[in-house]
């Protein structure tokens, strides 16, 4: 795989049970890549490695006054320095191909996943380590996955240097031979400290990243409040904690690598001391002794990639485990599709609270727990707690159908939906139907004003479908990004919408437009709408009270006021003060609705 083919046809189906497990599965998808890395490694290493030959070899050659052999050696360098070079060049374009191949295989199985899991993704991960995964730890993982093939090519490249001493010169290659391995591995008790400390940093710098997701998130609503400071505090203690565990990750990690400058320093002043000792006994050449100190020196080289993978596997080994609990997430029920790839169509009915929404009727649910709503609109999503019967539309269970035609068939708009940054020509282009086009769309939602605030805004967009959008529509209002999305969401036309209270940050009168407007573009369509607000239940034609998760009232808006005193306490906000006033607060309601109406009709006329 090449960087010009990105992205994966098929990223494959990872091995998520662990970190270490996940690191391996990645390795054995890049054998291609980590076999190409080796070989131009090896040519590269051994090329270095072989300069103090050629240097021992010219300085017999200088001694015994041989021009030819001197000729011969200067070639054999010039021969090994073009190795050298090739190697590296190559070597360092095969490392990085690895590295951004794997990262962007691990960055596309985490958007699949986030793809299949929807919006459960983040009720059951934190966002913030949803970001942190797919940011920092993705590199992490790359550094480990492209590493692993210079490490390999490096530890062959010494194994054959000690052979090739100890053949050359086994005086002084034993002690070489018996010497490295312990500077190799000399750092090795040292790792596992080195690696808990790395695992807090981590740790602790994805909680700080998550605090720094939610304050950013809700920084309208706190500067409301007054909560700006508090929340800036928080995150500044976090940052600190940051710092002072990677201010500790960085003195074991500096102490491994003084480990490795010291012991290798030993080695070399052992050798030059016993080398000078067996010169003087005139057991070897001075030509044999020059090669000897200069393989140990070049050696120093590829030893250093025994510290850089130990750096690479303890950094990376935390962040796998994090990809790998992402990636492990599992739909309770598995669409897999054992039914045909068709949208089935009828009413859409949830076995465990006993919610029913008649095929082509607006269906409105009141919750008095607005957690238990946004779990409800979910779990008609396809997406059930454990333990719990699927939901049947026309009598088919989610489960049963191909996750895409199951979302065909059911959409789901969160209460608080995203905004992508970008053209609203490009918000909006989402798959479709065809049955209702952009200006309905937006004509229904009430998104007028909208619009013409983001013309406003955007000096070189004459049509509002090329204005641009800040990330997740931050420069817009609350209500505003709610109309937008609930346009989004009438574009796609399915056969069953289920929106969470689309209309909260909504003044009444455009609610009331939104209403009629909802009603207008979803006749003939099943769309069940989750909300307390009476403008919309007193236009739905069927409106059903949960309460403690089963279904235990149904009717029309103004029925239930009057029968139900449950419906009454959610609708209304009645107190238990109140409640002798069961009557006099309906009528009130009843009245508001009316008052409405007829401004409605006013400002028509």
């Amino acid at each position: 795989m090449q960087i010009q083919d990105l992205p994966y046809p098929d990223p494959g189906v990872p091995d998520a049970r662990s970190g270490p497990r996940f690191l391996w599965w990645l390795g054995r998808n890049q054998l291609g890549g980590q076999f190409k890395a080796l070989a131009w490694g090896l040519l590269h290493f051994v090329a270095v490695s072989a300069q103090p030959f050629c240097v021992g070899l010219a300085v017999e050659a200088v001694v015994d006054r041989s021009g030819t052999r001197l000729a011969l050696t200067g070639g054999l360098m010039g021969l090994c320095g073009a190795a050298t070079a090739v190697g590296d060049t190559f070597l360092h374009r095969a490392a990085v191909t690895n590295w951004i191949t794997a990262a962007a295989r691990v960055q596309q199985l985490l958007a699949r996943k986030a793809s299949q899991l929807g919006s459960a993704l983040t009720r059951r991960v934190a966002a913030g380590e949803v970001v942190s995964v797919s940011t920092g730890d993705v590199e992490k993982i790359g550094w480990f996955v492209e590493a692993v093939s210079r490490f390999t090519a490096a530890a062959l490249t010494v194994l054959v240097v000690c052979v090739g001493l100890v053949v050359y010169q086994p005086a002084l290659g034993v002690v070489v031979a018996v010497g490295l391995p312990v500077v190799a591995f000399a750092a090795l008790p040292l790792l596992p400290p080195a690696t808990r400390r790395a695992d807090l940093q981590r740790e602790k710098a994805g909680r700080a990243t998550e605090l720094a997701s939610d304050t950013v998130a809700g920084l309208r609503v706190l500067r409301g409040i007054g909560g700006e400071d508090l929340f800036l505090d928080r995150y500044r203690s976090a940052s600190q904690e940051v710092r002072h565990a990677a201010v500790r990750s960085a003195r074991m990690w500096s102490l491994i690598s003084a480990v490795q400058v010291l012991l290798p320093g030993l080695l070399l002043i052992t050798v030059v001391c016993y080398g000078v000792h067996l010169a003087r006994e005139g057991r070897i050449s001075v030509g044999e002794l020059v090669t000897v100190y200069s393989s140990v020196m070049v050696l120093a080289y590829p030893l250093r990639h025994f510290e850089e993978i130990a750096m690479a596997y303890s950094f990376s080994r935390p962040s796998a485990r994090r990809a790998a609990r992402v990636l492990s997430l599992e739909r309770v029920t598995d669409i897999g599709g054992s039914r045909a790839a068709e949208t089935p169509s009828g009413d859409l009915y949830d076995p465990a609270t006993g919610l029913l929404a008649p095929a082509a009727r607006l269906t409105a649910v009141v919750c008095g727990d607005p957690d238990a709503a946004g779990r409800l609109a979910e779990r008609l999503g396809g997406h059930p707690p454990e333990d719990s019967p699927s939901v049947l539309l026309g009598g088919v269970p989610l489960n049963e159908l191909p996750l895409d035609s199951a979302r065909t068939a059911v959409l789901v708009q969160d209460k608080d939906p995203v905004l992508l940054s970008g053209s609203l020509r490009e918000l909006l282009d989402v798959p479709a139907s065809g049955g209702v086009d952009t200006g309905t769309a937006l004509a229904a939602a009430q998104c007028g004003d909208v619009l013409d605030a983001l013309v406003q805004g955007s000096l070189d967009a004459d049509d509002p479908l090329d204005a641009r959008l800040t990330e997740r529509g931050r420069s817009l209002s609350g209500g505003q990004r709610q109309r937008l999305a609930l346009a989004r969401s009438l574009i796609t036309d399915p056969e069953v919408l289920v929106l969470d209270e689309p209309t909260s940050a909504v003044d009444s009168h455009t609610e009331a437009r939104i209403a009629e407007g909802l009603r207008e573009v979803r006749a003939g369509r099943t769309t069940v709408v989750f909300t307390s607000s009476p403008l919309l239940l007193d236009r739905a034609d069927r409106v059903v009270l949960v309460h403690e998760g089963e279904a235990v009232a149904v009717g029309a808006h103004r029925e239930l006021l009057r029968r139900e005193p449950r419906y009454r306490a959610v609708v209304t906000r009645e107190t238990e003060e109140e409640a002798g006033l069961d009557e006099l607060g309906a009528l009130e309601g009843l009245k508001e609705l009316e008052v409405i109406e007829r401004e409605e009709i006013e400002e028509t006329a």
